[in-house]
């Protein structure tokens, strides 16, 4: 007997983005685009103004402050639930945030929300996407948000795309973890380029913002692609975008690669300040 999927219901919720995608603007728009497309009316929160205080955490004043801000004006729009990008930002909601102020709605990874609504998601994912595929995982997250896993059921949705199987996943919850300890970083790249070679893997697929920050310049010199999983998904739907960063990281001078507007697209401080000293640095391999 087949199994009918009814629809789930519409719903109200905060799409929180934290503050480090904003460097991912394509990211930030498609998935966004995404929860509308499955019946998700999203509000698109993030930025200083809703920040989880991770970047704080030396001071545990200014850190409490920011949490409390941040949970009153989640609280503040009535809506039924905070969807979640940055694992940092997650962690930081569960074990700092709602502790001090409680919450009046429900927190839940957008990995969650998208395979909950896959039925809806699967109907969008109509272009055959032709490309064997290493999903870049982590350990650190897993126990919160089963997000390997649910990345991977996503993938999986997408007609002609090819995943493959590798058994290890890199310590930390992101690629950040990995930047403070030397050799840490190289030895993960050099890992999973390895991995794509045993396997026949032309694309490198990251989860999260900050291993796509440090993946991207792999692209130099070799004949793979890296792409966000959420690039992945736009692809079978049809959904042109361009990955501004990728494109700025791989670009020999990355301010003349700025094309018209964006600058200002981008945001003049998020440029200056965030972006343009990662993406003159050095590749690590």
């Amino acid at each position: 007997m087949a199994v009918t999927h009814h629809p789930l219901p519409a719903e109200r919720a905060v799409f929180w983005y934290g503050c480090n995608l904003l460097r991912h603007g394509d990211v930030l728009r498609l998935t966004a685009r995404f929860l509308e497309a499955v019946g998700v009316d999203a509000a698109p929160r993030g930025g200083p103004s809703h920040c989880c205080g991770s970047p704080t955490e030396h001071n545990a004043r200014i850190t409490e402050g920011m949490g409390r801000r941040t949970v009153a004006a989640f609280n503040a729009t009535g809506r039924e639930k905070v969807i979640t990008w940055c694992p940092s930002c997650h962690m930081n909601m569960a074990d700092l945030m709602v502790p001090e102020t409680p919450a009046q709605f429900e927190a839940a990874h957008v990995t969650e929300v998208l395979w909950q609504r896959r039925a809806a998601l699967q109907k969008l994912l109509v272009r055959p996407v032709q490309a064997r595929v290493l999903l870049h995982r982590h350990a650190g997250f897993q126990p919160r948000v089963a997000v390997n896993d649910l990345v991977s059921n996503l993938l999986h949705l997408i007609p002609g795309l090819e995943l493959v199987a590798e058994d290890e996943a890199l310590p930390g919850h992101m690629c950040s973890a990995l930047a403070g300890v030397p050799g840490a970083l190289a030895a993960a790249h050099e890992a999973n380029l390895a991995a794509m070679a045993r396997h026949g893997a032309d694309t490198l697929c990251t989860i999260f913002h900050s291993c796509h920050r440090e993946a991207v310049a792999l692209e130099r010199g070799r004949a793979i692609r890296v792409m966000n999983w959420v690039h992945l998904l736009a692809s079978a739907a049809g959904w042109e975008f361009r990955d501004e960063y990728k494109h700025l990281r791989n670009a020999e001078d990355p301010r003349a690669a700025l094309d018209e507007g964006a600058e200002e697209r981008i945001g003049v401080d998020v440029f200056t300040q965030l972006m343009e000293p990662e993406l003159r640095r050095k590749p690590v391999v």
